[in-house]
C-alpha cells in the first residue's frame, strides 16, 4: 500500500470516529426523576426538566450535566445504613439557653432547584449545608430553655430551624431548597442527668395537679359561700318584708283600737283585759263579779264551744259516710 492510499485510510478512519463522536454526543436522554444543564464552552444555559431524549451540540461544543429532581435527606448527629443507627454525640452536644448540656439530632430534607447554583457556586454544597444545620441548631438550642427543648417546645424549635436554616441557605446561594426540618432526639447527656431531671419534671407535674386541684377547692368553697349568701341575704330579705308588713298589721290593729278606744274608753279597756287573760291563760274559766263580790250570771262558753266542735266532727263523718 502507498503513502497516498495509507494517509487516506487513515483520515476515512479518523472521519467515521469524528463522525460517530459527533452522532453519539449529540443526543442526551432526561429522566422523569432527573434535571439537566447544557454547558456551552462552559456557560449555563437553562436547566432542562423536560423527559425524554433531547438534542445538543456534539462535544466538546456543549455537555451535559445531570441532576436529580428527587428529595433528599441530610442526617445531622447520626447515620442510619442498612437498619442500623451510628451516634456521633459529639456533634449533637450543645447548650441550652439557662444553661443545661442535651444531645440534639434531626433529619433536614432539601432538593436541588438552581442547577447553575449547585453546580458552580460552592465547591461541595452538601458540606455547606451541613455546617448551615449545625449553626442553626446551636443558635435555636442556645437560646431555648431546657424544659421547652425537652417537652411540648420542640415544634417550635423545629419551626425557627427551618426558617434560621432556609435564610443561611439563601444567602450562601448553592442551589438547595430546604423542604423540611424534624428533630428526631433531644436528649439529656447521661441517665444520671436524666433520672435526676426526671424527678424534678415529676415535682413540677405534682406541684402543679396540686395546685390545679387547690384553686378548683377553693373556687368549689367560693361558689358554695356565695350560694349560702345568696340564701341568707335572700331570707333576710323576706324576713324584712314580712316583719314590715306584720308591723304595719299591729299599727292597723293598733289603731282601730284606738278609735274604739276613744269612742269607748271603758269597754275597750275592759275586753283588752279579758283578751289578755284568755291569751295568758287559755284554760281558765272567766267570771265576771259585782263590786258587791256577787258573781253575774254567764253562760258556760267552754262547754258550748266543745260540744259546737264535736256536732261538727260529727257531721263531717256522716256526709262521708253518705259519700
Amino acid at each position: 500500500m502507498s503513502l497516498k492510499q495509507t494517509y487516506k485510510v487513515t483520515g476515512m478512519v479518523v472521519g467515521a470516529l469524528i463522525l460517530i463522536a459527533v452522532l453519539v454526543t449529540s443526543w442526551y436522554t432526561v429522566d422523569e426523576s432527573e434535571q439537566a444543564l447544557v454547558l456551552t464552552f462552559g456557560k449555563a444555559g437553562d436547566p432542562v426538566v423536560e423527559p425524554g431524549l433531547h438534542f445538543k451540540m456534539p462535544w466538546p461544543i456543549q455537555k451535559v450535566e445531570t441532576l436529580s429532581k428527587e428529595t433528599f435527606t441530610l442526617q445531622f448527629g447520626y447515620e442510619e445504613s442498612e437498619g442500623e443507627i451510628k451516634n456521633f454525640p459529639k456533634e449533637t452536644k450543645m447548650i441550652t439557653g439557662d444553661e443545661y448540656i442535651v444531645l440534639a439530632d434531626l433529619v433536614v430534607q432539601w432538593k436541588i432547584t438552581d442547577p447553575e447554583g449547585y453546580l458552580f457556586n460552592a465547591e461541595n454544597p452538601k458540606e455547606i449545608l451541613y455546617d448551615a444545620t449545625s449553626s442553626s441548631i446551636r443558635s435555636i438550642i442556645g437560646s431555648s430553655l431546657i424544659d421547652d427543648a425537652l417537652t411540648s417546645g420542640k415544634a417550635k424549635i423545629e419551626g425557627d430551624v427551618r426558617d434560621l436554616l432556609t435564610n443561611l441557605i439563601e444567602d450562601y446561594d448553592i442551589g438547595i431548597s430546604i423542604i423540611g426540618v424534624k428533630l428526631q432526639d433531644v436528649e439529656l447527656p447521661n441517665e444520671d442527668v436524666r433520672s435526676s431531671f426526671t424527678a424534678v419534671t415529676d415535682a413540677r407535674e405534682m406541684k402543679n395537679t396540686k395546685t390545679n386541684e387547690a384553686k378548683k377547692y377553693q373556687n368549689q368553697r367560693m361558689n358554695e359561700a356565695q350560694g349560702e349568701k345568696k340564701a341568707i341575704m335572700s331570707k333576710a330579705k323576706g324576713d324584712k318584708i314580712a316583719r314590715i308588713e306584720q308591723a304595719r298589721g299591729d299599727v292597723a290593729v293598733f289603731d282601730k283600737l284606738y278609735d274604739q278606744y276613744k269612742t269607748n274608753p271603758d269597754i275597750t279597756r275592759k275586753r283588752l283585759v279579758l283578751e289578755s287573760l284568755e291569751t295568758v291563760l287559755p284554760n281558765a274559766e272567766i267570771y265576771i263579779m259585782k263590786d258587791d263580790g256577787e258573781t253575774l250570771k254567764h253562760f258556760p262558753i267552754r262547754p258550748m264551744e266543745g260540744k259546737a266542735k264535736a256536732d261538727e266532727k260529727a257531721e263531717e263523718k256522716e256526709a262521708k259516710a253518705d259519700e
